[in-house]
């Protein structure tokens, strides 16, 4: 095969599931763009199906906290060590990384010190916590693409070329009729709908399904509810009715129709993490709960520079939805907030008016199609950029 019958290739690397998704809404409006473009790289279900030559699954090291990583960080260095020998191999003129940032951030110098240009898709969370690193940001990354709009400012002052194109969520999550629009189910002689949303990796549902699953039933003792679990397309259903078994409550797994099963529900008890603004986006009210091992807390703790931990109230500028993290994230205390939100419709009112205003906040649709657009640009030139001094030299996660 000659070099003008080959396609272009392109580094993809996405390690969580929201990440998952979001790059593979990227492939796919890329491919509309390079028809000739040839993604390869680290992903889950969703790029497959989109079109990534997947040369590892995210799922083997999608973690949450430091002392998890320890348990996939062999993994982690032999998919670190697989996708620097395709690049060498394939010579792509550029990479897009989406967030997972443990991992991509070394990357990225890797990926620099050879050239590759380097599109960072949904930024690492600097601006909360390791400021530091923006440092690592400014030498390796070539364009920072954003999707809130507060993150502009902040790269923009670190020297970091930086574009906002909006939230991909804004396409992703439709505008849906709510349950809520009937009003309060109990005036019918109906239960309520609760949902738990506690993750899409495993060290999440280790740690904040249980809780959960202990609210939910310390809630059903206080007003009729009616349970179900939301599962992440990451998370073995067996895995769920393991835990579903030992907890003795009776609760339906939806893994079909995710959004309309969410609108459907009078409120959540939802991990922190995206799945925060799907539900927000939604209009579904909810609370926050989360627990990490000790060890991560602590030290997330010592370096957190930011009100709230949610992205909800992180976008909405204030606490418009409970949060009830780590020490907080008691069962009993949990039940005790649900229960008193879904016994005050002014509050659910409230919160449900809080939560319309994150659509607007989030840009206009098209996120996916404007940040493929900037990375068509540097396919259609078809070059690398020289290598820049300093830059490589990381290694593992």
């Amino acid at each position: 095969m000659s070099p003008a019958d080959r396609g272009r290739p392109l580094l993809v690397v996405a390690g969580e599931a929201s990440g998952d998704l979001h790059a593979a809404r990227l492939v796919a409006e890329l491919g509309r763009l390079v028809p000739d473009v040839e993604p390869f790289g680290l992903g889950g279900d969703e790029l497959a199906a989109a079109g990534l030559e997947r040369i590892a699954d995210s799922s083997e090291i999608s973690v949450v906290g430091i002392t998890e990583a320890f348990r996939v960080l062999r993994r982690a260095r032999e998919i670190f060590a697989e996708l620097l020998a395709e690049v060498d191999r394939r010579r792509p003129p550029a990479a897009v990384l989406v967030d997972f940032p443990e991992f991509n951030l070394r990357l990225a110098r890797e990926l620099a010190g050879r050239g590759v240009r380097v599109a960072y898709y949904i930024s690492p969370q600097v601006w909360a916590w390791r400021r530091r690193r923006v440092r690592t940001i400014a030498r390796t990354v070539d364009k920072m693409l954003v999707v809130f709009p507060f993150e502009v400012d902040f790269y923009a002052g670190h020297d970091v070329d930086v574009t906002y194109v909006g939230h991909p969520l804004v396409d992703e999550v439709p505008e849906l009729p709510h349950v809520w629009d009937a009003g309060d189910p109990t005036e019918r002689g109906e239960p309520y709908r609760l949902a738990l949303l506690p993750g899409s990796r495993e060290s999440e549902i280790e740690a904040n399904l249980p809780l959960m699953l202990d609210a939910a039933r310390r809630l059903a003792e206080r007003l009729p509810a009616v349970v179900r679990l939301i599962r992440a397309p990451t998370v073995p259903a067996e895995r769920l009715e393991e835990a579903i078994a030992r907890s003795g409550l009776p609760v339906r797994i939806s893994d079909r129709d995710r959004y309309e099963a969410i609108a459907d529900t009078h409120l959540a008890l939802c991990a922190s993490g995206t799945a925060t603004l799907e539900v927000g986006l939604l209009g579904t009210p909810l609370v926050v709960v989360y627990r990490l091992s000790r060890g991560t807390y602590l030290a997330g703790r010592a370096l957190v520079r930011l009100p709230h931990v949610s992205l909800v109230n992180l976008v909405l500028g204030k606490e418009a939805v409970p949060e009830l993290v780590q020490v907080r994230a008691d069962p009993e205390l949990v039940a005790e907030t649900a229960a008193g939100l879904l016994g005050d419709p002014a509050r659910v009112a409230a919160m449900r008016q809080d939560l319309a205003g994150l659509r607007p906040r989030l840009g206009d649709r098209g996120a996916s199609a404007r940040a493929a657009r900037e990375v068509a640009a540097w396919l259609e030139e078809g070059r690398p950029v020289a290598a820049r001094a300093g830059a490589g030299g990381g290694g593992g996660r």
